[in-house]
């Protein structure tokens, strides 16, 4: 359900980015009213809104390409499964929460720059990959170099908008994701029915499939998102009076890496772990639903219902835009209109928004025509994008403004992780229970089936929680 960066939140994520006084990690302190000028600020967010649109529509084409890469490398579902999710996460893993830490302490443009290179790079690579082993070493570093773009992203639009304003950065910044999705799709269906008419190539020596070029291409892209958010301006950061990003100088050397590796943010999870710690499983249990969905639809619909990449995109693509956009719109609508009812609306928006989706997600697979799956799908992706709106504002609500991107970060750990997981946990169950690849859709149903209620009860179960915690945020005056 939650996918990152996301769409703007009610009134409350306004609360999230309220300007504190304090000082600035890199200078002198910055008044409450210093903000960047609408055109600093808004270049910004469109050079992250362009980095996000290379990240998810170079995920999206990989997903178009995995039954090419499942016959060229002659692999087995499970396998293929792997190559898709846990094989980018390796080095996520050991690198994801530290990276988080450098947008809390260092400008945060140029974490996001130094991210993209190094994605760009670890694209490339794939795509001159000569063997199964180095294409499965590139995806491993992929995961790594992005693992600080959503939390710098968060915390760099934090303060380069004030309130008033927020709410629309945050709703400009979803259309990263959605360009890079649905035009990933409609593109990519043809960009891979494109590519499989280009020869193997030979390149000083190495064989380079027709598919891999694609991977070359968007690699060299991904350099370009990088250039933009370098000439971004870094806003000045604005933290509760007499908070510091840095440890003093003289504080231990095992004291200054548990920080680094997060502990005071983890301090400060666990301290509300009444709201966090259902919010991040019911994250993580949804993340392997969609990730794996996301990876499986299309040799889904190859094999349920006979369909190319080109028909596939063409048809699937128009579908996306249209439920992604309306997600946005309903989301927002939504949650403000639960704003005024209820203190807990972006918790409770997102348990009723899970609840539709566990519908749609079951249903979307047992649908009789290729497009009523798609219609179904499209509709779970309405309330997915709309769930996603107060999640993250709930989360930016009540993280430690001095912390925010690492708590972030490991919000955000739980649905890139489990995520990743995704596309193996589908396979295997293809694999192993179902064990008929033309029936992949007894494994989405059942993963859906089993995942989604319980992700479902765990965010209902967050609610009161969140309640407590916002009001007692409102009597502190924050």
């Amino acid at each position: 359900m939650a996918l990152a960066p996301t769409p703007a939140a009610p009134e409350m994520i306004a609360e999230a980015g309220r300007a504190l006084p304090g000082s600035d990690s890199h200078g002198p302190g910055s008044p409450s009213g210093d903000w960047p000028s609408s055109a600093a600020a808004y270049y910004g967010l469109f050079a992250i809104i362009f980095a996000t649109f290379m990240t998810f529509f170079d995920q999206t084409v990989f997903g178009m390409l995995a039954q090419r890469i499942k016959t060229d490398f002659q692999l087995s579902d499970e396998a293929l499964g792997f190559v898709g999710g846990p094989a980018s996460i390796i080095f996520y893993v050991l690198v994801g929460i530290p990276m988080a830490r450098l947008a809390d302490i260092y400008p945060r443009k140029f974490v996001l720059a130094g991210g993209m290179v190094a994605t760009s790079v670890v694209m490339v690579l794939g795509g001159l990959a000569q063997s199964f082993g180095q294409f499965i070493a590139s995806r491993m570093f992929l995961g790594a170099g992005g693992s600080a773009h959503a939390p710098a992203a968060y915390s760099q639009l934090a303060d380069a908008f004030p309130p008033k304003k927020i709410t629309r950065a945050f709703a400009l910044l979803q259309l990263g994701f959605i360009g890079g999705t649905t035009l990933g799709i409609m593109w990519g269906g043809k960009l891979v029915m494109l590519s499989a008419g280009w020869n193997d190539d030979r390149v000083f020596g190495m064989k380079v499939f027709g598919w891999q070029w694609l991977l070359v291409y968007m690699g060299l892209a991904g350099l370009v998102a990088a250039a933009l958010l370098l000439l971004a301006r870094e806003p000045a950061r604005k933290l509760p009076p007499g908070t510091a990003t840095h440890l003093p100088a003289n504080a231990p050397a095992s004291r200054k890496l548990a920080t680094f590796m997060g502990l005071d943010a983890l301090k400060a999870i666990r301290a509300r772990k009444a709201v966090f710690y259902p919010m991040f499983g019911a994250l993580a249990l949804s993340a392997i639903e969609t990730f794996g969905l996301a990876f499986w639809r299309v040799p889904f619909m190859i094999r349920t219902y006979g369909w190319d990449e080109a028909q596939i995109g063409a048809i699937m693509g128009p579908m996306m835009l249209v439920s992604n956009l309306t997600g946005i719109l309903f989301g927002g609508l939504f949650i403000e209109w639960l704003a005024k009812r209820y203190d807990d609306a972006n918790v409770r928006g997102a348990a009723i928004c899970f609840g539709v989706v566990t519908l749609c997600a079951i249903l979307s697979p047992l649908m009789p025509t290729g497009e009523s799956s798609l219609a179904v799908m499209a509709l779970g992706g309405v309330f997915g994008l709309a769930g996603a709106v107060p999640q993250n504002a709930a989360i930016q609500r009540i993280a430690p403004p001095e912390m925010r991107g690492q708590v972030t970060a490991f919000y955000l750990f739980m649905f890139t992780f489990f995520g990743a997981m995704g596309s193996q946990v589908v396979g295997s169950v293809a694999q192993r229970i179902v064990g008929n690849e033309a029936e992949l859709w007894k494994a989405l149903v059942l993963t859906a089936g089993v995942l989604l209620p319980i992700a479902t009860l765990l965010m209902i179960r967050a609610i009161k929680p969140y309640r407590a915690e916002v009001a007692r945020l409102e009597a502190e005056g924050r």
